[in-house]
Formats: C-alpha cells, sequence, structure tokens
C-alpha cells in the first residue's frame, strides 16, 4: 500500500510517516494548488492519501486571528482540492481534523460524529467545523483528535505545551493519545473506512490535572498555578474549545483506546524515563 502523505514535515504528519515506514511518500506541497498537487498524484499514484497539512497557528491558534486568509488557504481551499483531485483519479484519502469545533458536554453524553459544530470562539475553529461539514458528505475517512500528546517531549504536543504555562486551565477534556491514534488509525485506512470518526481516549481530563501528575510522576519542582475558565480571556485572543468527545461509533468497528487515566500515566511515564 503506497501512502502519499501531505505536511509530512508537521507534527502529526511526521507520525504517519513512521507509522507506515517504506510504504510512505513525504509531500510538503501547498495542497490548495492543485496543479501541484495533481502533478504529485500523477508522479506517486498512491493507493491512499492522508492530508496531515494545515494551519493550527505558532505558537497557538491566535496566530490565526490575525492571518485568516492563509488559515483558509490551508484549512479550506485546501481540502476542497484535494477532494477533487484525489476524486478524479478515485483515490481514498484521509483527512485530519480536530474535535475544537464544540462547547460543553453535550448534556454529559459527549458530542457525537453526527452533532453539528456549536464553537466559533476562534477562526480556527470555524475553519475545521465547516470543512468537516463539507467533506462528510463525500466518501472521505475524516479523523478528529483533540490535544495530542505522548511521552515524547515533541515541542507540539500537549504535555510540553502546558509546561511552559504559569496557569494552567481547570477544566475537563477529552484528549488523544498518539500512540492509540496511530493505531486506530491505521486500522480505519486497513478497511477503508470513510465518514467522521472522533479518536480520543475514553475518559476527561482538564489540563490542571495533567500538569498535577506530571508535577508528581516527572518534576516534582514545576509550579504553576490554576487558571479559571472565566479568566482564559485575559490570557489569550480567540477562544477555545472546552468540549467532550463521544467515541462509541469507534468503538462499535472494534477499536478502543486505552482510558484515558492509563494513556496520561504511560506518557508520564516515558517523559519520566526520559529525564533520568
Amino acid at each position: 500500500m503506497k501512502v502519499l502523505i501531505f505536511g509530512a514535515k508537521g507534527y502529526i504528519g511526521s507520525q504517519f510517516l513512521s507509522l507506515f515506514g517504506d510504504e510512505a511518500i513525504a509531500s510538503s506541497i501547498d495542497i490548495a494548488d492543485a496543479t501541484a498537487v495533481a502533478a504529485a498524484l500523477e508522479k506517486h499514484k498512491p493507493d491512499v492519501v492522508i492530508n496531515a497539512a494545515g494551519k493550527t497557528g505558532k505558537p497557538n491558534i491566535d496566530w490565526c486571528e490575525d492571518h485568516k486568509e492563509e488559515t483558509i488557504h490551508s484549512n479550506v481551499t485546501g481540502p476542497k482540492v484535494l477532494l477533487e483531485e484525489c476524486g478524479k483519479r478515485n483515490i481514498y484519502w484521509v483527512h485530519m481534523s480536530s474535535g475544537c469545533i464544540y462547547e460543553g458536554d453535550n448534556g454529559g453524553s459527549g458530542f457525537t460524529e453526527e452533532d453539528i459544530p456549536n464553537f466559533t470562539g476562534s477562526f480556527y475553529s470555524k475553519t475545521k467545523g465547516e470543512i468537516d461539514q463539507y467533506l462528510n458528505q463525500f466518501p472521505v475517512l475524516i479523523l478528529r483528535i483533540r490535544m495530542p500528546f505522548d511521552g515524547s517531549g515533541n515541542p507540539r504536543t500537549l504535555i510540553a505545551k502546558l509546561k511552559k504555562y504559569d496557569r494552567v486551565l481547570d477544566v475537563p477534556n477529552s484528549i488523544t493519545y498518539i500512540p492509540d491514534f496511530l493505531a486506530a488509525a491505521k486500522a480505519l485506512i486497513e478497511k477503508k473506512a470513510t465518514g467522521i470518526y472522533n479518536i480520543v481516549n475514553p475518559g476527561a481530563m482538564s489540563p490542571y490535572q495533567i500538569m498535577e501528575k506530571y508535577r508528581d510522576i516527572v518534576d516534582p519542582s514545576h509550579m504553576f498555578e490554576k487558571l479559571t475558565l472565566d479568566d482564559l480571556p485575559s490570557v489569550v485572543k480567540a477562544g477555545r474549545s472546552n468540549c467532550i468527545l463521544n467515541c462509541e461509533k469507534l468503538s462499535k468497528e472494534g477499536i478502543e483506546l486505552s482510558p484515558i487515566e492509563t494513556a496520561v500515566q504511560t506518557a508520564l511515564g516515558e517523559m519520566k524515563t526520559k529525564a533520568e
């Protein structure tokens, strides 16, 4: 199976490169450039295309508020180009999405793949919600993750980001352990599944709780304070999604992820080992 990965230099794209090994082909072209996309597809003739390209902003999504055109270019126009060019060639493809398009816990049940996005507090979330709804009308596999983390120490992971903050939000959220995500994604791709899948670890945990565990397991000297939801607007430009996703659809496919407590413990254990 030949897998062409767009956005292969990014955090998630590089994970897919490692996952598929010799089967993977890396590409860093502009996915909104239809001519370049067509040339890449004709050159490599992949069995599967994975779109891991897109703008999340650096150091965070506040960047998107001041770069709306660039955000639309990558997050909306690019996937539409892939839809057309892959469609012309009958190529199965996968789109990396985000669960940061919801707010709340949907009455305690979590948001399913069928729920319409209800969070528009950031421009980034608006673009991701819009393209999700558009692509879901076609035979595309859409993988939703939230605040990805692992024990690698990569600066793009959730824990590495949280370590930099003096104050950390104490609101429960769904999060995604990358090793579990990769196993689930590969299983879905091998089935040539289509549609939206929420890929989050069962349960919920706040960033503050994660850092408490980080302090207990990895670095007892780490100092931080609690940030409330009311205080959040004072430290960020764009709103932040805080939500719980429902992952029952994934379970019905026979794909089970580790409970969130187990996944966090595993990641922090790896970080502790590396620090020793």
